[in-house]
């Protein structure tokens, strides 16, 4: 079984070696990931700049593939160029902050996954709610149970699974949800400041509003220290608002 392996913190990071790990008992593993950090790409491509391909070693053996590009640029490009054939399986992660609720709109991690779906191919996100984790062996044992079992059911046709895991040891999770995406947004703000130089730049902040109650919505699972898994699909039309709109008086 061929898996790729993809991610939006950057080849070099944490999360993508120890995913790597993980999927290694399951089959061929490619690496294929940005060369640098591309957290909030979303599902950007590149069409105007060359992208460049760097084989990565790590401790003296060849690791991955480095890619001047987007964490879909990376899925793009493994699928056409690197790979023989498409892969039976993409993972994407472990990436370090949560994605859920509109994060998942701006993520690369999820991106990178939808792009695998949007090919037909099985695809699963996985990201842990901290930017500096006390360990990736909850997640890393929640997808050796995970992996499997996609592998044996299949998904739906244009769904991924977005997984979102405590900051916590295993011994201190709460169990699982299958959740559903949250509202949670966040309020933003643009710092100004100066360059060394004297030159107007800005640097963007912001503090999460979570909208959220009910215990089956990701971010309330999480926060209560429990693994929530979500499937996420990347059709975005409201077919319940259709009618409503063909009802208008709409001339050109």
């Amino acid at each position: 079984m061929k898996i790729l392996i993809t991610n939006d913190d950057g080849i070099f990071s944490k999360g993508i070696e120890e995913l790597a790990k993980v999927a290694s008992e399951f089959g061929k593993v490619t690496i294929v990931a940005p060369d640098i950090e591309r957290s909030a790409a979303g599902h950007a491509i590149t069409i105007s700049t060359l992208l460049r391909v760097t084989e990565v070693e790590k401790d003296g053996k060849f690791f991955g593939h480095a890619i001047s590009g987007t964490p879909a640029d990376c899925v793009k490009i493994a699928c056409s160029q690197i790979l023989d054939s498409k892969p039976d399986l993409i993972l994407s992660g472990i990436n370090n902050g949560s994605n859920t609720a509109q994060s998942v709109i701006y993520s690369g991690t999820v991106s990178a996954a939808s792009e695998g779906t949007m090919n037909g191919i099985k695809s699963i996100a996985t990201s842990i709610d901290s930017w500096k984790p006390k360990t990736y062996e909850l997640a890393k044992n929640f997808l050796r149970k995970l992996i499997p079992e996609v592998l044996e059911n299949g998904l739906p046709q244009g769904t991924l699974l977005n997984v979102n895991v405590p900051n916590v040891l295993q011994k201190d999770c709460d169990g699982i949800v299958v959740a559903k995406q949250g509202k949670a947004r966040y309020v933003e703000y643009f710092e100004k400041r100066s360059d060394p130089t004297g030159r107007t730049y800005y640097w963007l902040g912001g503090k999460k509003m979570n909208l959220d109650t009910e215990p089956d919505v990701d971010d309330v699972a999480v926060m209560n220290n429990k693994i929530a898994i979500t499937p996420i699909q990347y059709e975005l039309t409201n077919n319940k608002f259709l009618a409503d709109l063909e009802k208008w008086q709409l001339s050109y």
